[in-house]
């Protein structure tokens, strides 16, 4: 969502001033809905302390995750269903993953799976909104094709409107790009839907949206046909989004961003001690001048040794900040790892999960639970990865393909947790022989995000209020907690 400067005590001519000097030096993003008349409430209902609750980061890989080809392995079944990959031993007794897994597979202390997770779509549209909304319903004003105002909100938007903020900070933010299909079509279920558009979550834009490539730029830079790619494509990591719902004639390059921010740091701290600056105005204000929170957006000053560990490429730097942003106190991350549906591997899925996504995945996902383990994050963080669907037991050729894939598969998909109190080495449900459809313990979107919510300490009682002012219950399902210790 975007930051609001209509507010009323704007409207007299120094604040429009104040607001065109921020305009020109802020241009920015800021999660919504983080009114203080919201945030009392929810403490009052709750009755919970501060710094009780937990975080979460929930990184979602569009396209589909093959649970066949992860954390489900079914090396009994034909040929045509088990695939080319062989299962390998974790650090738990009894419980094997993909062997291109291998820094997962030693860390399986740290993480759970839940192998039953299910919805009843096929579609990438209706699967994202699903996965990122929490909702396998999709609303009767439901459009494949866009976004709109009708939708659900998406789980990023309701933890913004929900939790208080910490200090110049979002409570929820998502990185480094939004979803768009490789048609240049932006995906549902990522927005405020039917909060409003102005409680649209933060987007940190750091990937530029390109249609050509996919995965880990610059290291696993891929095409499903061709293989690699070499393009010269720059991760930003100050670069923030401009609401398009407001005109900053003079600012319209985004890419000039940085320099302008920089350079109007001291103008904004002078002007942030004005009466007439409100909550918000100051959030802006500390999110541009402040150096320890614009730090923890710089994933390129930090060490040469902690990149290398996460992985110089779009994965690693986006979990890399993803930590940095949690240490800094925001409470929901979502990362969004890989483009144009990076996941949606219909064709040549053997070598490009094992050439391109599995290395960079493996590797930035194990830093990044070393990482918060070492800084006592671990604990009070939980990390979720998840895309909006899995993939058919059957692996299939598409005419003119050389190279066999696995097609959309909406029945059953693994959802991997880690941290947050889960217990490590737990599996939560199960699939058939052929790894179609739960066997056990089935769960759906809804349990997902009642489990997000329930870590982040929102508690069941809550209702959001739509854009009609209709109050709307938060929770539609009941929280895994059989994963937790």
């Amino acid at each position: 969502m975007s930051l609001d400067f209509r507010s009323p005590n704007l409207r007299h001519s120094a604040a429009r001033s104040t607001r065109r000097a921020f305009l020109r030096a802020g241009a920015i993003s800021l999660a919504g809905g983080l009114g203080l008349d919201r945030l009392a409430a929810l403490e009052s209902i709750s009755g919970a302390k501060p710094g009780a609750a937990k975080n979460v980061i929930y990184i979602f890989l569009s396209g589909g995750l093959s649970q066949l080809d992860s954390f489900d392995l079914k090396p009994e079944a034909p040929s045509d269903i088990r695939g080319e990959f062989r299962p390998i031993p974790t650090r738990t007794p009894g419980l094997r993953i993909c062997e291109h897994l291998p820094e997962l597979a030693k860390r399986s202390e740290s993480w759970a799976l839940c192998r039953s997770l299910s919805h009843g779509s096929n579609d990438h549209s209706k699967g994202h909104c699903i996965m990122m909304t929490g909702r396998s319903d999709t609303t009767p004003g439901f459009d494949p094709t866009k976004p709109t105002e009708g939708d659900w909100p998406s789980l990023a938007s309701l933890a913004a409107e929900l939790l208080p903020s910490s200090g110049s900070l979002p409570s929820s933010l998502v990185l480094p790009e939004r979803l768009i299909h490789r048609s240049g079509r932006t995906l549902p279920g990522q927005f405020g839907g039917l909060l409003g558009r102005h409680k649209d979550p933060f987007f940190l834009e750091a990937a530029p949206y390109d249609a050509v490539g996919y995965g880990a730029f610059p290291e696993y830079d891929f095409h499903h046909a061709d293989g690699p790619l070499d393009r010269k494509v720059s991760y930003r990591t100050f670069s923030l989004e401009l609401p398009d719902t407001i005109d900053f004639e003079r600012f319209q390059d985004r890419l000039t961003l940085r320099g302008i921010l920089d350079g109007q740091q001291r103008h904004l701290e002078s002007t942030s001690t004005a009466g007439s600056v409100d909550r918000y105005r100051e959030m802006a204000v500390g999110l541009l001048s402040d150096p320890k929170v614009k730090a923890s957006f710089d994933v390129h000053g930090s060490d040469d040794a902690t990149q290398d560990r996460y992985g110089r490429n779009s994965f690693g730097w986006s979990l890399l900040m993803a930590r940095q942003l949690v240490e800094s106190g925001v409470r929901l991350v979502q990362v969004n790892l890989g483009n144009n549906e990076t996941w949606d591997n219909h064709q040549a899925i053997f070598p490009n999960l094992r050439d391109y996504l599995f290395p960079p995945t493996d590797r930035a996902v194990s830093a990044l639970l070393d990482d918060l383990g070492e800084r006592g994050l671990l604990d009070k963080t939980l990390v979720i990865m998840a895309g909006e669907f899995g993939r058919t037991p059957k692996i299939s050729t598409l005419r003119g393909v050389p190279l066999p894939g696995r097609d959309h598969w909406g029945a059953v998909q693994t959802v991997w947790l880690a941290g947050g109190g889960i217990t490590g080495g737990a599996v939560l449900g199960s699939t058939d022989k052929l790894g179609g459809h739960p066997a056990s313990d089935p769960r759906r979107p809804e349990d997902l995000a009642a489990t997000i919510y329930d870590v982040l300490g929102i508690p069941k009682e809550t209702h959001w209020t739509d854009t009609a002012g209709r109050p709307m219950p938060l929770y539609h399902g009941e929280p895994m907690r059989e994963l937790f210790s």
